[in-house]
């Protein structure tokens, strides 16, 4: 079935269902299981039509995401799995779907909460969602409320 399982992990109470569903997962197919964070760019607005790249920001939100991940795969450790773990630097989608083909992942797990109201919908948007579009493989969206 399933033999190299990716966890986009980002700590959240959607993320923790999909770290413990995807365990459960990872246990019954015997599939190598790996997390992932992915930290996104931060750019300093400069006027209307430019931006740049704020290295600091970005420093300390790569730390930020690495205790996430640690914190992850310590649940994994303790639950007698063995992972692995890497924090990504860029776009979202993108990136998941990228090291996805890199690992030749067989199969995504993503945590997803149901927000409330369209204009929460609409400006945060969906990673799950684009995902599902971009990926190379399937794709196992875990959804909180």
């Amino acid at each position: 079935m399933y033999k190299n399982i990716l966890l986009a992990y980002d700590g959240s109470k959607s993320g923790q269902k999909a770290l413990l569903d995807c365990r459960d997962l990872a246990q019954w197919s015997q599939a190598a299981l790996t997390l992932i964070a992915v930290t996104p760019l931060y750019m300093d607005l400069i006027g209307v039509e430019g931006g740049v790249y704020d290295r600091s920001l970005a420093e300390a939100e790569k730390e930020k995401y690495k205790n996430i991940l640690d914190e992850g795969l310590s649940q994994l450790a303790a639950a007698g799995h063995q992972a692995t773990g890497e924090v990504l630097l860029g776009e979202t989608v993108d990136e998941i779907a990228k090291y996805a083909s890199k690992m030749s992942a067989d199969l995504i797990v993503v945590g997803h909460r149901h927000l409330d109201g369209w204009a929460a919908r609409w400006w945060r948007g969906s990673v799950s969602k684009s995902l599902i579009e971009h990926a190379p493989c399937s794709v196992l969206v875990v959804i909180t409320h």
